[in-house]
């Protein structure tokens, strides 16, 4: 679930997305899932929020300024006994348990092409655009915020080539936010 401004950008001109009112409106939204991917720059932030939502309530209400979520907490964890991928040709090692480094997209297509169930990305506009440029993803699901950054950074990078989609549900939410869910189709 990526969240992203009406113009397409995921973070602001410095790099910030406080556009963003409510994180746990993408949580809601996840269908079960059996596995995780996400890229390296996403990793180490990643683990360290979702494993303090469970050990750490204080210092993750004081960082958020509330009280975590229901659906966060659940969440939490789901994350930490879900098999994660982490999508790495430099990282040496991981400490959570429940993840392991892959070096590559055909590790990711062979765990594909296993048939492990429904694997959900967690990751920025490198790992989306890889994904998508090798056909290793299925589906697009965004929560598109009325706002309007100008500069910052986009949903995804450059393709090697066109994309098409196709949607399959949209969703309104309170303060004008929309979930919209798009197949992806193959080329």
């Amino acid at each position: 679930m990526l969240q992203m401004t009406l113009d397409g950008k995921i973070l602001d001109s410095e790099g910030g997305s406080d556009w963003v009112d409510s994180w746990a409106d993408g949580l809601e939204l996840l269908p079960p899932v059996d596995s995780f991917v996400l890229g390296a720059g996403m990793f180490s932030g990643y683990q360290e929020f979702w494993a303090a939502m469970l050990d750490d309530h204080a210092a993750v209400s004081e960082m958020l300024g509330r009280d975590p979520y229901p659906r966060e907490l659940a969440y939490a964890q789901v994350a930490s006994t879900t098999e994660h991928l982490v999508l790495s040709t430099t990282l040496a090692d991981v400490t959570w348990p429940s993840a392991r480094i892959v070096r590559s997209l055909d590790a990711i297509r062979a765990f594909k092409q296993q048939g492990n169930g429904t694997t959900y990305v967690v990751g920025g506009p490198t790992l989306i655009t890889a994904l998508l440029d090798v056909g290793l993803l299925d589906e697009l699901r965004l929560i598109v915020h009325p706002v309007l950054v100008g500069a910052g950074q986009s949903i995804t990078g450059a393709f090697s080539s066109r994309q098409h989609v196709q949607l399959v549900a949209a969703e309104p939410f309170a303060g004008g936010r929309v979930a919209l869910t798009y197949r992806v189709r193959v080329r």
